[in-house]
């Protein structure tokens, strides 16, 4: 991305939110244009295709910690002052100059200048400073990484615990499959542009200044393409439909996102691919939770077997196990069965946590009620409220 793009595009309008929103609001932000975009959901809609690519531009930018802070930097200090809309008023007549050269554009001669510019003084915040002081990569014609790209997926709770392999249907920008990139017919290939000797810019003086400006004749591209590819237009990118098969790990949690490097949207100009991040989303299981790699488990007892002990049968995800509850447990008491929680890559397995709640029933028979009147009789001396009546 050059410095032009950076100034010039408004990144957090692009998703709508505030210039000093949260990455979780700009993630939320994000999944919820791309679901509303997304070209599965708006087939032959070039236009909300075309929004699709902005947002997840946008997201690209924004999502990353440190290309945030560039672009927030390089708008601080252009955005709102007299280059920008990628111009200044100090030129005679007022007239509007291109800031290209400022970042070490070409000279008239189509080679990069000499010398210095405001490229060796910010070319941290665009790449890097490249010969001549300018700026790595300004000509449009540059190779490009392509953007990351994000989906989601859901698994069912055993699923995440035990791994998956989980085929996606993604519709996303992809190299063209007919001219491989290229963007020309097959058997042809694109030609240097003339106009700007393959270099994007053209470069006109005003005064002891040279400015650049995009080529018309090739729009910047720095090629021309005598017979473009009929699938892709020229553009050596299409939309096509492709399936990818996702090996979700095990021990996966809820909201976790795995990397496919090289899965997002093909780079341009023989740059590599971006990346495709996967959102995984878990359903809930109707017996068991989760507290990191450790399952728990609510187990019913009667008040019987809490006094006197007993040894209960208790589900896991892989079958049953016996757990032995000592006498006189508490109710609430959590007891742990080790090693039949989540197990990891790494061989590693968390707990199994049961949590023993009384079941009380909400009718008795003649029989039960007169047994625990005896009871109550027989444990009249045993106040389990004594602390509490001793501070009233």
């Amino acid at each position: 991305m050059s410095a032009r793009d950076w100034i010039e595009k408004d990144f957090y309008a692009e998703l709508g939110v505030r210039s000093d929103a949260s990455a979780d609001e700009i993630k939320k932000a994000y999944r919820k244009l791309a679901r509303e975009l997304h070209p599965d959901a708006n087939p032959g809609d070039s236009k909300a295709e075309a929004r699709f690519k902005s947002v997840s531009e946008a997201y690209g930018v924004l999502s990353d910690a440190k290309k945030r802070q560039e672009y927030d930097e390089a708008r601080r200090l252009f955005g709102g002052g007299p280059f920008r809309g990628g111009g200044f008023g100090g030129g005679q007549g007022g007239t509007a100059y291109d800031f290209g050269d400022l970042f070490g554009g070409t000279g008239g001669t189509g080679q990069a200048p000499a010398g210095g510019g405001l490229g060796d003084l910010f070319g941290g915040l665009f790449g890097g400073a490249g010969r001549g002081g300018g700026v790595r990569g300004t000509s449009p014609s540059r190779p490009r990484r392509g953007s990351d790209v994000e989906t989601e997926v859901r698994l069912d709770f055993a699923e995440a615990v035990g791994g998956a392999t989980v085929p996606l249907r993604l519709s996303s920008p992809a190299t063209c499959g007919t001219c491989h990139g290229s963007g020309a017919k097959p058997g042809t290939r694109p030609r240097d542009c003339p106009t700007c000797a393959g270099v994007g810019l053209v470069t006109r003086n005003q005064g002891a200044f040279a400015f650049s400006e995009p080529c018309r004749e090739c729009r910047g591209t720095g090629r021309l393409i005598d017979d473009p590819c009929t699938e892709c237009g020229g553009e050596g990118v299409s939309t096509r439909t492709r399936t990818v098969t996702v090996r979700v790990p095990a021990g996966v949690s809820d909201g976790q996102r795995i990397r496919l490097a090289g899965h997002g949207e093909p780079g341009r100009n023989g740059a590599p691919a971006g990346d495709l991040f996967v959102v995984v989303h878990v359903n809930a299981h109707r017996l068991f939770g989760r507290s990191g790699d450790d399952l728990t488990l609510s187990v019913p007892v009667t008040f019987p077997e809490l006094v006197l002990g007993t040894t209960l049968t208790v589900p896991t995800l892989d079958g049953s196990v016996a757990l032995r509850v000592p006498p006189g447990t508490a109710s609430g008491r959590t007891l742990r069965v080790r090693g039949r929680g989540v197990t990891r890559k790494n061989g590693r397995a968390g707990d199994l946590l049961v949590t023993l709640q009384v079941a009380v029933p909400s009718q008795l028979d003649d029989q039960a009620k007169e047994a625990l009147e005896a009871y109550l009789a027989a444990t009249k001396d045993h106040d389990p409220r004594s602390e509490l009546n001793s501070m009233l």
